[in-house]
């Protein structure tokens, strides 16, 4: 029987990236500070085809308001051996109507952080890309960080 090897990087359709996105509320934010990259971690609801996140007036809000940005989500599936990564790029919009806020705290978007998060922005996508890759050591992606095997990862 021939068969063939696992393709070193599946790159996955869109319907399949918004179904990972849907299965995670935790993402990284990655957005321009200063004119150098930066990257902060967020909680977030899908809402339609959106993203949608909540934070206070700092670095994630003006640095979103005044330039592109994306958001970032992996995993691992210890059945497969597979690792699988997704990205949105896009813009965000602040959500200022009262019933719309309401509506994505409806679908459980609560700050994880404690302090003042009031500030509803929807990250609206440009770009949605995704890709699956086969693990070069699959038997360290479940071991605990302070096992020997890991060494090389510090």
């Amino acid at each position: 029987m021939n068969s063939k090897p696992d393709p070193v990087v599946e790159r996955l359709a869109p319907d399949e990236c918004w179904t990972l996105l849907e299965q995670t509320n935790v993402g990284r934010l990655a957005v321009l500070v200063d004119g150098h990259p930066d990257v902060f971690p967020v909680n977030y609801v899908l809402d339609g085809d959106s993203i949608v996140f909540r934070t206070g007036v700092g670095t994630k809000f003006w640095s979103t308001m005044t330039a592109p940005c994306a958001v970032e989500i992996d995993g691992y599936r210890a059945d497969s051996g597979k690792a699988w990564s997704v990205v949105v790029r896009g813009r965000t919009n602040l959500i200022l109507d009262q019933q719309e806020r309401a509506g994505v705290d409806g679908l459980g978007l609560d700050p994880w952080q404690p302090g003042s998060k009031d500030f509803y922005l929807r990250l609206i996508p440009e770009a949605l890309t995704g890709r699956r890759f086969k693990t070069k050591r699959p038997d360290l992606w479940g071991t605990p960080l302070n096992d020997a095997r890991t060494a090389t990862f510090h």
